[in-house]
């Protein structure tokens, strides 16, 4: 076997061997910060963006800030068990999380332009609301979770 075949395959077997280790205990952590941030920023939001755009009380979409909460709240759940799950079975957990994502972020906006504008009360300041509110949660969320750094050993 020559110099450079050797070189390569004992550079293959070392990275075979290289594993991840992912703390748990500050991944929960940041799981929390993460679920309770992207509820936070959007109910924020909420209040915020009420200033300028008078909520029809006949949209049940924006009809209080629970739903937003609620809404907000059980999609940060999945995205961080996605994450965990990616963690646990791959290599590169946040690059495969950023590409399911943004795949994910375009079809929630496809309800919000095909669907929403069919809701009693909706408006096209309402819906732009909505959107943003999927832009801060994207955010948040995938900025936060793709943060944590597994270490390699």
């Amino acid at each position: 076997m020559s110099a450079n075949a050797t070189t390569i395959s004992r550079a293959s077997a070392m990275s075979m061997s290289t594993s991840v280790s992912t703390n748990w205990g500050r991944y929960a952590l940041l799981s929390l910060g993460t679920i309770v941030a992207a509820v936070l920023a959007n109910t924020l939001f909420y209040y915020v963006a009420s200033v300028p755009v008078a909520y029809d009380p006949d949209f049940i979409i924006l009809e209080n800030p629970v739903g937003v909460m609620i809404m907000t709240f059980a999609p940060a759940v999945i995205a961080v068990l996605l994450y965990a799950a990616l963690l646990r079975f791959t290599r590169r957990a946040a690059s495969v999380f950023s590409i399911i994502s943004a795949i994910v972020f375009v079809a929630t906006l496809i309800p919000d332009l095909t669907y929403v504008p069919t809701v009693p009360g909706s408006s096209d300041a309402q819906i732009a609301v909505l959107m943003l509110m999927h832009v801060i949660a994207a955010g948040v969320i995938v900025r936060m979770l793709t943060s944590y750094q597994a270490r390699v050993r």
